[in-house]
């Protein structure tokens, strides 16, 4: 499935036993005869010398940051070794498939264009494009993320695993670039004083990208209102065929979704019970919050299967008190933990 199929993409690099960690690893992983990445992706890597190792280091970020969104959901974005980390749900066209493919994207993109910045990528560098003057009392400088590259970089790399015409193909592209598209958004202006006595006369100020949580926020609301799509249909026969390869709502009502959105053509599973056809785990085991009313309550959580209540006696340090110098010394504190799981 693209990007997010070890035949054609990089998402096995993100498993536990499969961490770049050094150079003997690189050059295995660009070994073509294991064919992780496809011919463009492999040109890319050759082309961009150091840059593996972001795009590997942005996957696991994505991960997780995926399972972070979903933690307290019936869907709690479940990965596992092997050949496809996060399952069958990939080959679907639900709103978790639209969220997998802009959170791996976006995490991409701001790895790359945070390690452009920081020089670990022999082909990029700062944005630099932000200099002189800026306002009354501060001018651009610094050292900008380098968000352009990064962009460029994960359409070029995230996207070429994608095939055919279909419309999972045209949903799949609109949503790495909704995941690329959030990141640019949410780069903010940040500035450093200067002046005698830190009276700050003047600031000195770059645009920095946002934390990949602040990302992950922004596109689990955008998760929750996602726009149904289909094929767009002009009913003109002159039409071009890059014309008929677009999306339109549904519901004719609805506004077409907008660069941002996140877009999905199929109803997603219940993800109540275990389905080795649908590739869900179920939620049977899953700890739930017996007094919360949300998604994370035992009444949503476990489907109305009902839940089991246990305790769990549990030893953690506590009372710690550092020493001059130099040690901290702690008890050893006991409780009773209650927890709660699905049936």
């Amino acid at each position: 499935m693209g990007f997010l199929n070890i035949s054609r993409g990089i998402v096995n690099i993100a498993s536990s036993t499969n961490l770049l960690t050094d150079s003997k690893s690189l050059q295995l992983v660009l070994e073509p005869s294991l064919q992780l990445l496809s011919r463009k992706q492999r040109r890319l890597i050759r082309q961009n010398p150091g840059i593996l190792h972001s795009v590997s280091g942005g996957l696991q970020s994505a991960v997780r940051e995926c399972k972070w969104q979903f933690r307290n959901r019936r869907w709690n974005c479940p990965t596992a070794p092997g050949p496809h980390l996060f399952g069958k749900i990939v080959n679907r066209g639900c709103r978790e498939t639209a969220f997998i493919f802009a959170i791996t994207s976006a995490g991409v993109t701001h790895s790359v264009a945070r390690s452009c910045s920081e020089g670990s990528i022999e082909s990029c560098t700062c944005d630099y494009r932000r200099r002189g003057p800026g306002g009354p009392d501060w001018h651009w400088g610094g050292c900008s993320d380098n968000i352009d590259f990064g962009r460029l970089f994960g359409r070029e790399f995230v996207d070429s695993g994608e095939k055919g015409r279909d419309l999972r193909f045209l949903m799949n592209l609109h949503n790495n670039e909704a995941g690329r598209t959030t990141v640019f958004s949410e780069m903010r202006q940040e500035c450093k004083c200067h002046g005698m006595s830190g009276s700050c006369t003047v600031r000195t100020c770059w645009m920095r990208l946002p934390t990949l949580r602040a990302v992950g926020d922004v596109l689990r609301d955008r998760f929750d209102g996602a726009s149904r799509v289909l094929y767009g249909n002009r009913g003109n026969n002159r039409a071009s065929r890059a014309e008929l390869l677009r999306l339109e709502p549904e519901d004719p009502a609805h506004k077409p979704p907008s660069p941002h959105d996140l877009v999905y053509f199929e109803k997603s599973p219940n993800f109540c019970t275990y389905s080795g056809r649908l590739g869900t785990a179920g939620t049977a085991g899953r700890a739930c919050n017996s007094s919360s009313p949300a998604l994370d309550g035992c009444e949503l959580l476990c489907c109305g299967r009902g839940h089991r209540t246990r305790t769990q006696r549990v030893t953690e340090r506590c009372n710690c008190t550092f020493h001059w110098c130099c040690h901290v010394s702690c008890r050893n504190c006991t409780h009773t933990r209650v927890l709660h799981e699905c049936l």
